[in-house]
């Protein structure tokens, strides 16, 4: 075991030093701007200590003295410093605006590169609102600690400790009376550190449940709205919201505790001062001015305090928002290329199984099954497909279909054997060129918004309008098109709901032709039409299987009698092959499958 791992704490400290580092390293691009942002900071933080000095010498050495020109010169002087103070604190507040939009970008840009090269597998584990979640709200709590934080963090501790040798330096014992305080501050802010954490720790779990269960929500309304179930999802809504409300009060019970109890302690340093330091003056042992410039200063000895302790749940809040951005981030790829892997170039088309195993279970919980064969979606699949060949995968629900699928696409990769393009496995070649040339159709065709002619064009963003026309009447899509408002440049909506489900899968056809794939995998890409549609799609098929290599899985017999095999499978293995007639011929699982099709 590692020392990290026999000490938690310190590994703790330690991870929480390697986030901290990450996040000032965000910062690195815009060096030179926050050099000259700390510096405005810095004088910022100088001019604002001048101003009680200065009222105190206007009173001896002005007011109360009678002399003209040293009041002058001292209201000239705090003019001066007070307009030094107003431009320094414009530059300040502009730079730390300006990093920390270019910061919140970058990082933003970072946690959605790195979503888009996960797997599939991790989008089936975790939800969608979650990881709008941490690209939103997380990212936004985030940059409030790194723009906001980290300036107010350097301002404040060059104030306090400016104002701690003013004080000193104008009478050592009110400045002993002024510190009496400091222990009480202490253990109030000790205090509020300890129950803050996990409060607001807390407020960002919640804000995330809210997340998830409003996408959700919004993505399934169709089905919300047809089972009547509204009122539940109003209920779940308001059950996330009263624990977020609940989580949020703690934070408020905080903060309205701390911040008054800072205020009272405020209030009884200055009667201190007001008392010691009015004897004194009466005594003649100090200046009036003096006492007056130690109230000025106690507002600015206290005000660092409160916004440092104020800082800490901004710390909290962060902290809690990267922690959750990092379990993101710190998710590993489980699809990457091959250090030597390699540009496919045109591919022929041909795939062979070797021994393919796979299962959605991690290997702990095939191992903790009973039964381990039920562990596996597709188990020891030797299956030969040659260029240009089309199969049909048929099997009843479970039996491993649209896994072989996914795993010719490489979302997935099998955990024994291996998975051959033109004699080569997956893993040698580059994937995004690799899927270029692969065609996917789906159940339903997912659109997005945008027009007829976008959605035709994904797969080829550079494709002229003649050729998207040319593809959406090879598939029979024409028809339809011409009879909408604006044809191609018509906007389909939010998951081309403006079309129908039909009309959604001719163009998921034109799109797939568009790009003229070498293999063509259809995932009952026909079963969500009417009759009249899948006529139309079977005649664009003709055109669409010609030449190239396909899996096709679905449950009409037209379509797979299209087919040139027939690949059964039954609990993810291969139980028979052969043409229609053979495996009817055959009398065996196909030919049950078949009679319970036709009855």
């Amino acid at each position: 075991m590692s020392r990290n791992l026999k000490n938690p704490k310190r590994y703790r400290g330690e991870d929480r030093l390697r986030k901290v580092r990450w996040v000032l390293g965000l910062l690195r691009p815009y060096r030179k701007r926050v050099v000259v942002m700390f510096f405005a900071v810095v004088l910022a933080s100088a001019t604002s200590l001048a101003p009680p000095y200065l009222a105190g010498r206007a009173i001896d050495s002005g007011i109360l003295a009678g002399d003209e020109q040293a009041l002058v010169m001292t209201v000239i002087a705090f003019v001066i410093l007070t307009a030094a103070y107003a431009a320094t604190r414009y530059l300040q507040t502009y730079l730390v605006g300006w990093i920390g939009v270019r910061v919140l970008q970058d990082l933003r840009e970072e946690v959605f590169k790195h979503i888009q090269k996960m797997s599939i597998g991790f989008f089936t584990r975790n939800r969608p609102g979650a990881l709008i979640s941490r690209m939103t709200n997380d990212i936004e709590a985030l940059n409030q600690l790194i723009s906001d934080g980290i300036v107010t963090l350097f301002s404040n501790i060059l104030t306090l400790f400016g104002v701690v040798a003013i004080l000193l330096l104008l009478d050592w014992h009110l400045a002993l009376i002024t510190f009496c305080v400091l222990p009480l501050l202490l253990v109030t802010s000790l205090v509020f550190r300890r129950y803050s954490a996990g409060a607001f720790k807390e407020t960002r779990e919640r804000i995330s449940a809210i997340t998830s269960h409003l996408q959700e929500t919004l993505s399934g309304v169709r089905v919300v709205r047809s089972f009547g179930q509204e009122d539940r999802h109003i209920n779940r809504m308001t059950e996330l919201n009263t624990l977020n409300r609940q989580a949020n009060m703690k934070t408020v019970y905080l903060n309205a505790t701390y911040f008054p109890a800072t205020e009272l302690m405020t209030a009884i340093g200055t009667g201190a001062i007001l008392l010691y330091g009015g004897y004194q003056v009466i005594y003649g042992n100090i200046q009036v001015g003096v006492v007056v410039s130690f109230i000025g200063y106690l507002q600015l000895f206290f005000d660092p305090i409160q916004q440092l302790a104020q800082l800490y749940a901004t710390y909290q809040q962060g902290m809690a928002a990267l922690d959750k951005i990092f379990g993101l981030l710190d998710t590993d790829v489980e699809i990457v290329d091959a250090p030597d892997a390699v540009d496919p170039g045109q591919i022929e088309g041909a795939l062979s199984f070797d021994a393919v195993s796979f299962s959605y279970a991690t290997e702990d919980e095939r191992m903790d099954s009973v039964d381990q064969s039920a562990r596996w979606a597709v188990k020891d699949i030797d299956l030969v497909i040659p260029a240009g060949e089309t199969v049909a995968l048929v099997g009843s629900t479970g039996a491993g279909k649209s896994t072989l699928a996914k795993l010719v696409t490489r979302f997935y990769d099998p955990q024994r054997g291996a998975i051959l393009i033109d004699g080569k496995p997956l893993a040698h070649y580059e994937q995004r060129p690799l899927r270029r040339q692969m065609g996917i159709v789906p159940q339903e065709g997912f659109l997005f918004s945008g027009t007829i002619a976008e959605n035709i064009s994904f797969g080829r963003p550079d494709a002229m309008i003649d050729e998207v026309a040319a593809a959406a009447d090879a598939v029979g899509a024409t028809g339809f098109i011409e009879r909408l408002p604006e044809g191609l440049e018509t906007q389909v909506g939010e998951r081309g709901v403006q079309l129908s489900s039909g009309q959604r899968q001719l163009v998921a056809f034109a799109r797939i032709i568009l790009t003229g794939p070498r293999i063509l995998i259809l995932d009952e890409a026909t079963s969500s039409v009417d009759m009249q549609t899948e006529r139309t799609i079977e005649i664009a098929l003709d055109r669409l299987l010609a030449d190239r290599t396909a899996i096709v899985i679905a449950h009409r017999l037209s379509t797979i009698r299209r087919a040139d095999r027939i690949v059964v499978l039954d609990h993810g293995e291969i139980v028979e092959t052969g043409s229609h007639d053979e495996l009817i011929a055959a009398d065996a699982y196909y030919a049950r499958l078949y009679n319970a099709w036709t009855h």
